[in-house]
């Protein structure tokens, strides 16, 4: 699968707030790299920060811009609520291998009323 077509099969997944079908898309020893929060390692790790992210809100990623650089996949996205950011997925043998995401932390807990101290 090309990197793009990764991406789409991640989106679909996150759009349904599918912790178990994302985690299957990485590889068993990949790096999810929010850069608000500290790196996740690890498949059931980056699984656990899924189920945590979407038991605190309703995410849905809508993307306005997808490109392909050899084995990346890049992201421009937004959300309904008006939160915008961008992330970048690193795909080898068709397994996300790495992934680093840039948005407003600040603005999400703000937008879905979470206290300033959770940590999700």
């Amino acid at each position: 699968m090309r990197p793009k077509e990764v991406l789409q099969l991640w989106i679909d997944a996150f759009n349904k707030a599918d912790g178990e079908a994302l985690a299957s898309l990485y590889s068993e020893d990949a790096i999810n790299h929010q850069v608000a929060n500290e790196p996740v390692k690890g498949r059931e790790a980056i699984k656990q920060m899924f189920v945590n992210s979407f038991a605190a809100a309703k995410m849905v990623c809508v993307p306005e811009n997808i490109f392909e650089d050899g084995n990346w996949a890049i992201m421009e996205w937004k959300d309904p609520m008006g939160l915008r950011g961008c992330g970048f997925f690193q795909v080898v043998n068709d397994k996300i291998v790495f992934q680093r995401g840039y948005w407003d932390k600040l603005s999400f807990y703000k937008l879905h009323n979470i206290p300033l101290d959770a940590n999700i």
